[in-house]
């Protein structure tokens, strides 16, 4: 997960061709037994973030327990159809290691998983995350629906604000419509829960995310 990686996006030319079928992954989560793949429980909603090497990201989201149905580390934002761990590492992919989350709104808000997101990491950080550099570790937003991409840009502009005044630079978070998602290899789902002592290169800033308080969103973002 360390080393040196490409901080610009491939163009298409340079993009891996991947293959046809999805690779293999996990059936079940390992802490629930739920169906990764689904099928999800009616009235459950999908989000899906990329804040640094998935393993550790994926698990601050099943900490937050109650209204977590699954979670489950992926590939998404390039161009290359169902890539391998390798392959994304290449950095010629354009994917984002993501953690796609299932969740029942009438459990857990989508505004508190913005806020476990944007405190779980520093998003000013361009194409990297600490000491894991390259394109896959880019901070990003991916919404489901324009809902959540209101959401997330309000929360973008809470949290800009509140950093700020801690001297951090601009946010570099993408926020996007959700592309297509790819689940990665079995043996990268839960991967801290079946490796407790296993590498974890997440570091937030130390700064609160105010959505979600009652705070007034910054000048000029919508509600």
């Amino acid at each position: 997960m360390f080393g040196f990686k490409k901080i610009a996006m491939p163009k298409a030319s340079e993009a891996l061709p991947g293959r046809s079928t999805p690779i293999r992954t996990s059936a079940a989560h390992f802490i629930n037994h739920h169906a990764v793949k689904g099928p999800y429980p009616e009235g459950s909603q999908k989000a899906m973030f990329g804040l640094g090497c998935f393993w550790g990201a994926e698990r601050k989201f099943w900490e937050l327990g109650d209204g977590i149905h699954v979670t489950a580390v992926g590939y998404a934002g390039g161009m290359t159809p169902n890539p391998t761990y390798e392959e994304v590492c290449s950095g010629r992919t354009g994917h984002n290691e993501v953690v796609l989350v299932v969740y029942d709104p009438n459990k857990i808000s989508y505004e508190s998983l913005l806020k476990t997101f944007w405190e779980s990491h520093d998003p000013t950080q361009g194409m990297r995350q600490g000491n894991d550099v390259g394109t896959q570790y880019r901070s990003g937003i991916y919404t489901f629906s324009a809902q959540q991409r209101q959401a997330a840009e309000a929360s973008k502009a809470m949290y800009e604000q509140a950093i700020k005044a801690k001297r951090y630079g601009a946010i570099t978070t993408e926020i996007l419509d959700a592309p297509e998602f790819y689940f990665a290899e079995d043996y990268h789902q839960q991967y801290l829960a079946k490796n407790p002592a296993g590498y974890c290169g997440l570091g937030g800033t130390g700064v609160s995310c105010p959505i979600g308080t009652g705070a007034k969103l910054a000048q000029g973002a919508t509600a």
